[in-house]
């Protein structure tokens, strides 16, 4: 591939309005959209996903979007490959193509490359699923906090299966996953520039309360009730799922419930910051300036 060709990759947290920039560069530029969202890839999942409406879909050609079921693994290293494999296609017609999503490790995947580990054992993963299911997350955490304590430390311990997949590799191979993750970049055959959307924090609050509300509005309850068949696939354990689910077991009012989602959501995206931040090649705009956005990408491109 020519090292003429671009990904131009859009990263920020939830609401920020990610999804309305991507598809006016795509229309600028004639291109086509690949989402980077862990939770849009799952076709059951439409409300609590955000995803692009269907006039948004039909704007600019989007890839990644309900390409999978709930009830499929569809790993990051599986976007990893699936993703550079797609991209190989489209560089053939398209000179610059825009990545999009809040997923800070698949956007990475893509830009960076994951690191090649050793394969694990399928059923220690299905023990340690099944020991969630009846002791809890702190038993997964004490253990993951003895065995990988250099990988416990930087995990997001409000995500079991990223946990999981601590134990799950030093279980397997008795190596700690930490030790693995060099964070060694591989070089990509495209260029790559990176802009992220952000605002005051307060303007980002109001716009993920007001999204909430919207979802509601739209129909998130029953989209959750008809799901309820699913809920122990990994995919549901997700914000705006996992607290409708606690208010369908009684154990919440509804009222509580959609605050929880409005607060594990502001969460949500202050850890999305984080993560974005830490690249020094972003470039950082306010939402709704996307003439200022154009600009910087035809001046890059120049």
């Amino acid at each position: 591939m020519a090292s003429g060709k671009t990904l131009i990759v859009i990263v920020g947290p939830t609401a920020i309005g990610k999804t309305a920039l991507a598809i006016e560069i795509a229309k600028q530029f004639s291109t086509e959209i690949i989402s980077a969202d862990s939770r849009q890839f799952f076709k059951e999942m439409e409300i609590g996903t955000a995803k692009p409406s269907a006039e948004e879909l039909a704007a600019a050609p989007h890839h990644f979007i309900n390409s999978h079921s709930v009830n499929t693994l569809f790993s990051t290293g599986d976007f990893e490959i699936q993703a550079l494999k797609l991209m190989d296609e489209l560089f053939k017609k398209h000179d610059l193509l825009v990545m999009v999503g809040g997923s800070g490790l698949y956007i990475d995947a893509v830009c960076k490359g994951l690191d090649d580990l050793p394969a694990t054992d399928i059923n220690i993963r299905e023990q340690l699923n099944e020991q969630l299911a009846t002791e809890g997350i702190e038993a997964i955490k004490d253990q993951l906090s003895r065995d990988d304590p250099e990988y416990y430390a930087k995990v997001d311990q409000s995500n079991p299966q990223r946990m999981i997949r601590g134990l799950e590799f030093f279980l397997s191979t008795g190596m700690k996953l930490s030790s693995f993750l060099t964070n060694s970049k591989k070089t990509r055959p495209f260029n790559i520039i990176k802009i992220g959307l952000n605002t005051d924090r307060a303007i980002l609050y109001n716009r993920i309360n007001l999204r909430v509300d919207l979802m509601m509005d739209a129909g998130l309850l029953d989209e959750v009730k008809a799901l309820k068949d699913y809920r122990s696939y990994n995919a549901l354990n997700t914000v705006g799922y996992s607290e409708l689910f606690a208010y369908l077991d009684g154990e919440i009012d509804l009222e509580q419930a959609v605050d929880k989602i409005k607060q594990n959501t502001r969460r949500f995206a202050k850890r999305q910051l984080t993560w974005f931040r830490r690249d020094d090649h972003t470039t950082w705009f306010e939402p709704n300036r996307t003439d200022e956005v154009i600009t910087f990408i035809k001046q890059a491109l120049a």
